[in-house]
């Protein structure tokens, strides 16, 4: 009887971590995250690969998978993933960041003054 409730048990904790895999998204949590919130799910769910990628696929925000899919290798292991992913979200939020700066710079720029074709700055 020990053995039945042991394998029950057992088949629970899996149920419940494939439930948390598929529940998982990425949101505006930066990758790292998300992929360490996977792995913790993946861990007992007893899914490999193939599964892995399918719901990691899922869970992912649409344009990271949308760039990885059009790509010419796509990764092909749920680590060439994780490792992929990452690298496009650390690329996307540092653009960003550049972006967002250089916006600033521009609107605290004083406007440069016009001048017409006859004038001729002073130095």
């Amino acid at each position: 009887m020990a053995d039945i409730r042991k394998e029950f048990r057992k088949g629970d904790k899996e149920s419940v971590k494939v439930a948390e895999l598929k529940r998982l998204e990425q949101g505006k949590k930066i990758m790292e995250e998300f992929v360490q919130e996977f792995r913790r799910a993946a861990r007992r769910s007893r899914y490999e690969e193939r599964p892995l990628v399918e719901e990691f696929k899922k869970g992912i925000n649409t344009t990271i998978c949308q760039r990885l899919m059009k790509s010419e290798q796509q990764p092909s292991s749920i680590e060439q993933w994780y490792d992929r992913t990452i690298t496009l979200d650390r690329n996307w939020r540092e653009r960003r960041r550049e972006r967002e700066k250089l916006r600033g710079q521009r609107n605290n720029e004083a406007p440069a003054p016009r001048l017409n074709n006859t004038e001729i700055p002073r130095q």
